[in-house]
């Protein structure tokens, strides 16, 4: 291939002339990312339905947009950097292929990325990007736009104005909201990455975004009335102490809960009300022996129990760091749909139940 910018662009352009309209905006948003970014599958998944670009029929939304991810796979478009059991968790854009994105999105005022030098970005365009210098962003004038998306890539202290159509926020560095997060009515998506585990603080006012699907931010002080957010699908960052109070019933459409923090003297029992859930990630603190114990799961600090009839949808199990474990009870019809298994630093476990000898060996990479 000559080294002409021209030529290579026209070849690059085939495949994406080639597209429906919807990929080539799904195509598009990955020019929102910086060079080399690795991009969390659920990242861009969440951007697009916040977008408006997956249809909601009969099938799952993320299953359809998880569909369109491979399409953008099988093409070349989009390189795989890491799977878990055949399915994509992240992957990144090719600097010619992200070239080539950002034209197109230029041309079609799809995404603007906001350039610090010019103090400007431009006002036709219903997703913001910046990359650098989000302080000097935030001074802008944004009160006429009709945003959908923003996404900082660097710290910044975030204030909330009249974004009333802004559908996905995704941020990095941010240690606390501010109250008129709550007047963001149509919020899908709240994705907060924090260095070092620094959490970040919520007001109570987020319990109004009745539209939120997906809240990604660790955070420590309680968020009260948090079962309002009926439309809630992934819930991850939540510590202990702001579940003991919570009454999940209302949560119908939860399917993802991450924890951290956990201690003995809790009870989780209420998470068995929660019906659709389908990933559950808990985080013991570092100075605990032993585990809280759940309906279907009991840790006592040496003995693991497993009861009939539980975790009937479970497909993969992850036993990290339980020092004093020793021996491990599986009944007879618990976990059925059991596919993969890792145990890491389980000094003191001598033997695993036999049915789980034929589960695959998952490695620590995965968790």
């Amino acid at each position: 291939m000559k080294d002409d910018s021209i030529e290579i662009s026209y070849i690059l352009s085939l495949s994406y002339n080639d597209f429906p309209t919807v990929l080539k905006q799904c195509f598009l948003c990955f020019g929102i990312f910086p060079e080399d970014h690795v991009i969390c599958d659920e990242n861009i998944v969440w951007l697009w339905m916040a977008e408006g670009f997956i249809p909601n029929g009969e099938e799952r939304m993320e299953d359809v947009a998880e569909g369109f991810l491979n399409q953008l796979i099988r093409r070349s478009l989009i390189q795989v950097v890491h799977t878990f059991w055949e399915k994509v968790t992240e992957c990144r854009i090719h600097d010619l292929r992200r070239n080539l994105a950002v034209q197109k999105a230029l041309e079609v005022n799809f995404f603007d990325i906001y350039d610090p030098r010019k103090h400007s970005i431009s006002s036709l365009c219903l997703r913001h990007a910046i990359h650098d210098q989000g302080k000097s962003y935030l001074s802008l004038d944004l009160s006429n736009l009709k945003l959908r998306s923003i996404m900082f890539f660097n710290p910044v202290f975030c204030q909330m104005r009249s974004l009333y159509h802004l559908k996905f926020l995704s941020l990095i560095g941010i240690h606390d909201f501010p109250s008129s997060i709550g007047n963001l009515k149509n919020l899908q998506t709240i994705r907060v990455l924090n260095r070092y585990g620094y959490s970040c603080q919520l007001p109570p006012e987020t319990a109004d975004l009745i539209n939120l699907r997906h809240l990604v931010a660790p955070y420590s002080k309680p968020l009260k009335r948090i079962n309002k957010l009926t439309s809630l699908q992934v819930l991850q960052g939540i510590h202990c102490d702001q579940w003991k109070d919570v009454d999940p019933v209302d949560l119908v459409n939860l399917l993802k809960l991450s924890m951290y923090d956990i201690k003995k003297s809790h009870s989780l029992n209420n998470i068995s009300s929660l019906k659709n859930l389908s990933t559950l990630t808990l985080f013991c603190e570092d100075d605990e022996i032993s585990f809280p114990a759940l309906e279907f799961l009991t840790y006592e600090g040496k003995k693991i129990t497993c009861c009939n009839n539980s975790f009937c949808q479970l497909e993969f199990l992850h036993l990290d760091d339980l020092q004093n474990a020793e021996r491990w009870h599986l009944a007879t019809s618990a976990m059925p749909q059991i596919k993969g298994l890792g145990i890491h630093d389980c000094p003191k476990l001598k033997n695993i139940p036999k049915r789980m000898e034929d589960a695959e060996r998952l490695k620590r990479t995965h968790l």
